[in-house]
């Protein structure tokens, strides 16, 4: 699975341009669109914490009306930062 990697700070920003044009009232009226995101995991995409998945990407830009042409980002492969996660977590015997 895919995932959408925005410029430090962007992530938040698209989020709130989604909470915007679609007039939620905060990052937990977006789950009254029927994500079946639970809410701990928003606050992790909110904060920057994880990188938004590619098909929760695209949901919530086709519910908000946002062209993706628009926006700067990037798309990286699942399994982006295992290597270096594995490398670092490595113990020395």
């Amino acid at each position: 699975m895919r995932r959408v990697k925005f410029g430090v700070g962007k992530q938040r920003k698209f989020l709130n341009l989604i909470i915007e044009k679609l007039n939620a009232p905060s990052l937990r009226g977006l789950l009254q669109f029927g994500f079946s995101v639970p809410y701990s995991t928003l606050k992790n995409y909110y904060n920057e914490s994880r990188l938004l998945p590619e098909d929760f990407f695209k949901d919530l830009c086709g519910v908000a009306k946002v062209d993706e042409g628009e926006l700067r980002f990037e798309f990286v492969e699942g399994n982006f930062g295992q290597v270096r996660g594995g490398r670092i977590g490595k113990r020395k015997d």
